[in-house]
């Protein structure tokens, strides 16, 4: 169920996801449609394939739609932000090596409130702000440990399920709202024209 890539051989930006649709199919059920979405050196955002899934795809599924991907002629991508599934950063350098990988704040913030009591929510979220909006990694730890001192004892889950997303979520210091455009350009230099 795959669509052609259209556009140019590198993307500075790829989003990978999956939207959860109501199927009829006998009977209404929900199911995942997986969507890989490329953003153009000149900022268009283009639709690089959907896939109709069951809901239990993994990283060998996303492996096998990064390959079909990087087949149809998508020789590059820069950055990748994606959920914190297992397995999915190794899938994604393999079909790209210099490829960096982020994890999505949304997806993360989203799983840390999987943890928390509800009562807590707002000023737990007020709480994270500083550690994603931090403009280094330097400085996005040091609110992270702030962040751990008040609520590492109640909640050690949230603590090291931002731990283990470290890498990912830290991966592109400095890519904050409020930089320049130009920004993902010179992210690295890789030769392309």
């Amino acid at each position: 169920m795959g669509q052609p890539a259209p556009g140019p051989g590198v993307y500075p930006v790829i989003f990978l996801d999956a939207l959860v649709v109501k199927v009829r199919d006998g009977q209404v059920r929900n199911k995942p449609i997986y969507v890989v979405i490329g953003v153009s050196t000149n900022g268009e955002r283009d639709i690089l394939g959907l896939w109709a899934g069951d809901g239990g795809e993994g990283a060998k599924f996303w492996l096998g739609v990064l390959t079909e991907i990087k087949n149809r002629g998508v020789e590059d991508v820069c950055i990748a932000l994606c959920d914190g599934l297992k397995g999915l950063p190794e899938s994604i350098t393999t079909c790209w090596p210099l490829a960096t990988v982020q994890a999505c704040i949304i997806h993360l913030i989203r799983n840390t409130f999987r943890f928390a009591s509800r009562h807590y929510w707002e000023e737990m979220g007020k709480d994270l702000r500083p550690v994603y909006t931090a403009p280094t990694e330097a400085a996005a730890r040091e609110r992270f440990d702030e962040f751990d001192t008040k609520w590492g004892d109640p909640y050690p889950a949230i603590t090291r399920l931002w731990r283990n997303a470290w890498t990912e979520f830290a991966a592109v210091p400095g890519l904050r709202r409020g930089d320049p455009p130009d920004h993902l350009f010179h992210q690295r230099d890789r030769g392309h024209p």
